[in-house]
């Protein structure tokens, strides 16, 4: 673990993004107990106020502390991405992983399982769930978790069947230990640090998706904010407030940035091939 610090440290795209992820973590986390103002109090008689030293992002259409609503926007966007890809991640290992150590017709059946799912992209799968059960976070949890569920599936299945073809593994299964035991004991531990990159980049994914649903109302209802619906709620004012779309566009593109970044750079660390083509 020290020896995987000391390269990061060096890591130039890794620290970049590690530390953008940690501020809006940090963000979130404060907004649980300390907001600037209220974010839902409403105060017609400032709505669109610009910055100021009271109102440091200003207000939006119906006088809300711009800046309170953004801090609490990154609690809904970073919740949903760690369930729905929670979700993605508990019950695509676990089929992947089977359809590896089974494989015939089982590993045939989950393919064809997942290639369906991927046919139904994750905004048209939230919209045939929010119709039957109505819009709201809840169901944008479900609707992107089940599509994060084949994405899993699919990097677990070419990972594991890798290690299955090792010696290790062959040994194990020489021995008289079952699929069930060698995949915990010796495949699942080989294939964790493709799982984290993947979890990384999906979470990346998972808010992003999550901005879309609220931006289209099918994501978190008011009042709770969400960086998706202020950008709807702003694009009527983009001329005489242009900030209220700034502001939370920002907070989506840097926050899904450092994802992606820190991504890329746990693949670069954890990926001896690659470690060994950057020494090189």
């Amino acid at each position: 673990m020290s020896a995987f610090w000391s390269r990061a440290r060096r890591h130039v795209g890794f620290l970049i993004g590690a530390t953008l992820v940690l501020l809006v973590a940090l963000m979130a986390l404060v907004s649980l107990f300390w907001t600037p103002h209220p974010y839902d109090d409403l105060r017609m008689a400032l709505k669109l106020k610009p910055p100021d030293g009271t109102w440091l992002l200003g207000t939006d259409h119906r006088g809300r502390d711009v800046l309170s609503r953004i801090m609490v926007g990154a609690q809904t966007s970073i919740t949903v991405g760690l369930i729905a890809v929670s979700i993605g991640m508990v019950l695509g290992v676990g089929l992947g992983a089977w359809a590896a150590a089974r494989r015939g017709w089982l590993d045939e059946v989950v393919s064809r399982l997942n290639d369906l799912v991927f046919a139904f992209p994750a905004v048209l799968m939230a919209i045939l769930i929010t119709s039957v059960f109505g819009a709201s976070a809840t169901n944008a949890i479900l609707a992107i978790g089940i599509f994060n569920i084949p994405v899993f599936a699919r990097v677990t299945r070419g990972a594991a069947l890798m290690m299955w073809g090792r010696d290790f593994v062959r040994a194990a299964s020489a021995l008289g230990l079952g699929p069930l035991t060698i995949t915990v004991r010796h495949v699942l531990p080989n294939i964790a640090s493709v799982l984290l990159v993947q979890a990384t980049i999906q979470f990346a994914t998972a808010i992003l998706a999550e901005a879309g649903l609220s931006y289209l109302g099918l994501g978190a209802q008011p009042p709770v904010p969400s960086w998706g619906r202020m950008l709807y709620d702003a694009q009527t004012y983009l001329y005489d407030a242009p900030g209220l779309a700034i502001y939370p566009g920002l907070a989506i593109a840097l926050t899904v940035l450092g994802l992606n970044m820190m991504g890329d750079g746990l693949r670069d660390l954890l990926d001896p091939r690659l470690r060994l083509m950057r020494v090189g």
